[in-house]
């Protein structure tokens, strides 16, 4: 078992429940979607995985380990194994695209020589060969998003966390990302997305873990279900 959520609870300092007793478990290798309406936990749930927050109670396990106990070198090497999707891309706009990919190597200590080579490596894996010194404000949404995916699978982490990525993209350009997603996947990262995009959902045939007030209403293969 690659990750475990223990009887979760997330309670904002507002009185906010965000998680209710959540019990998760996932495997290696698996993709799976998480669905739900807006403000169901979806994002709250992907936060304390990625360790960026911390459960009000329980636990979440990596790889057998609870990642509350983990020592500051310890959380580092968790985040490197580790890469994370936004809907709002978080780049350095201003920046050139190899520079927003480089920046997650250079954070996990990588030499120069290896990022010279991993950064072509990753952007042709991602479509974007020959665009390395392409300011990123001059690129369109998809493209923006792609650069996204490439800075969080460059250390070759063996979790990918996609929160909403598609969720300002057009449904061709959404499509074609989800693509590039599932191919991530048949590399054996584990892929953990939180989507409420019915048409995706629906289009791929994984597994689906819903979401309703904090609490886990459904786990299930296939399509979308409230």
């Amino acid at each position: 078992m690659l990750i475990q959520a223990v009887n979760v609870t997330k309670v904002y300092k507002n009185g906010l429940t965000a998680l209710n007793d959540i019990n998760l478990c996932i495997d290696s290798g698996e993709f799976v979607f998480l669905t739900g309406q807006s403000g169901a936990g979806k994002s709250t749930l992907i936060r304390l995985m990625f360790r960026e927050d911390q459960p009000t109670s329980g636990k979440i396990l990596i790889a057998g380990r609870s990642i509350s106990r983990l020592s500051e070198r310890e959380t580092v090497a968790l985040r490197r194994n580790s890469g994370v999707v936004f809907q709002d891309f978080r780049l350095l706009e201003k920046n050139s695209v190899f520079d927003n990919v480089a920046i997650t190597l250079k954070a996990t200590e990588v030499p120069k020589e290896q990022i010279k080579l991993r950064v072509p490596e990753v952007l042709e894996q991602v479509g974007l060969v020959g665009r390395e010194k392409e300011p990123v404000i001059n690129l369109s949404g998809g493209e923006r998003q792609r650069v996204a995916v490439a800075r969080a699978i460059a250390n070759k982490p063996m979790i990918l966390y996609a929160d909403e990525p598609t969720g300002d993209l057009d449904p061709q350009t959404s499509m074609e990302l989800m693509k590039l997603f599932v191919e991530i996947n048949n590399q054996q990262t584990t892929v953990i997305m939180a989507t409420h995009d019915r048409e995706i959902v629906n289009h791929f045939n994984k597994r689906v873990v819903t979401l309703a007030s904090g609490r886990i209403v459904s786990d299930r293969r296939g399509g979308f279900r409230l």
